[in-house]
């Protein structure tokens, strides 16, 4: 079964069910050519190590308290709070609280489909 994306003027609840951060259920709203959107769900106990992105990146806290490390700190994000990240930039993220995030991959042509993650630093 394919994944649903949201269509243009769709409504997207961004809520996380009950179960959401014990089965780590994070999930791709929106994929465009241009952009893609993630809800993306970080328990505590399971963090993202460090990795990279071609494109320019946001993530937005929406609930918890998340700790995104790039450029050599830790920048702490509460519930409203967000950090840009220019693209090819590596940085990790672990959840201080289980978190739920708001994520947005800018792609750019020529960008491998999915806004490509590599868990070793861009050249």
């Amino acid at each position: 079964m394919a994944l649903h994306h949201a269509v243009s003027g769709e409504r997207i609840a961004l809520q996380r069910g009950e179960d959401d951060i014990a089965n780590f259920t994070s999930i791709a709203l929106i994929k465009t050519d241009r952009m893609e959107l993630i809800r993306l769900v970080i328990p505590k106990e399971k963090p993202l190590p460090e990795h990279w992105v071609e494109g320019e990146m946001t993530l937005l806290c929406l609930e918890g308290e998340i700790a995104f490390q790039a450029h050599g700190r830790t920048t702490i994000l509460r519930p409203n709070e967000m950090v840009y990240l220019a693209g090819g930039e590596p940085h990790a993220v672990h959840a201080n609280q289980d978190a739920v995030a708001l994520l947005t991959i800018l792609l750019h042509p020529g960008d491998n489909a999915g806004g490509p993650t590599r868990s070793t630093p861009a050249p």
